[in-house]
């Protein structure tokens, strides 16, 4: 494994706690049709320099814009005649901070909930709900555009969630199910030009085992984050280090961060 895959990197998400597993990425995955993706066996992050990704995208579209958010899904925005708009400038204010400070930039993708479950509770079929992935990581290639001159290096990650309720689980999968069901979503970024998957509000070790499972079988590299709650518990129960000791068991992984926030 390339050696600067095991370097630290300042990565900060809240309600969360983040933990890099980079897995060896076979060289065919990062040729896809008529691009090349720009970083997915190299990620610069991992090289120690200073990287800012948004703080928190949903909660500033309903908060501090007013939009209805079914479910508390983003992607929906890409359905108003203002929403590209609102999110190009929703990144670019963080883009400035990240100017500000000589830092890197880690664009996240709106698609958290963008996954078969989550589309349907919503009434969106799967088909489309998988498009929203594709637009998503379309507006984050024209930032990266727009930005990278100023920023230097500059990430692009799919954004992804928890099957269910990342804070109060009320059924769980099998480390196999989890796998088998979000593969979809993570094949779908396997096919732009992602660099990465990052997986929010993961509520217990199996589902992350799946994740982490599916995103190899794509040859993507993955970010794990699990929420924690104030007794350092995942809402299954298990403690941090139990959930970390789990997908860091898993064969040829290596963790290269834990991060709180």
């Amino acid at each position: 494994m390339d050696q600067r895959l095991t370097k630290p990197v300042a990565y900060f998400q809240t309600n969360s706690i983040l933990f890099f597993i980079v897995r060896r990425i076979n060289p065919s995955f990062l040729f896809r049709g008529e691009f090349m993706t720009r970083y997915r066996n190299h990620l610069p992050q991992l090289a120690g320099d200073l990287y800012l990704t948004d703080g928190g995208l949903e909660t500033t579209l309903y908060f501090l814009h007013g939009i209805d958010l079914p479910e508390f899904a983003a992607f929906v925005v890409f359905d108003r005649e203002d929403g590209p708009d609102l999110l190009r400038d929703y990144y670019r204010s963080y883009a400035t901070i990240a100017k500000q400070h000589g830092a890197g930039f880690i664009l996240e993708s709106p698609t958290w909930r963008a996954s078969r479950d989550w589309g349907h509770k919503i009434g969106i079929d799967p088909a489309r709900t998988l498009d929203y992935n594709r637009q998503g990581i379309a507006l984050m290639q024209e930032l990266r555009t727009e930005f990278e001159n100023d920023l230097g290096h500059v990430v692009i990650s799919g954004c992804m969630g928890s099957r269910g309720d990342g804070y109060a689980p009320e059924e769980t999968m099998t480390t196999e199910e989890a796998e088998a069901y979000h593969r979809e979503q993570i094949s779908v970024f396997s096919e732009t030009e992602a660099d990465m998957v990052t997986a929010y509000t993961i509520p217990y070790a199996d589902e992350a085992i799946g994740i982490t499972r599916a995103a190899a079988g794509c040859g993507i590299p993955v970010a794990i984050g699990f929420t924690v709650e104030t007794d350092g518990r995942l809402p299954s129960g298990e403690t941090l280090r139990q959930a970390i000791a789990k997908v860091d068991g898993i064969p040829d992984t290596k963790p290269v961060l834990q991060a709180p926030h």
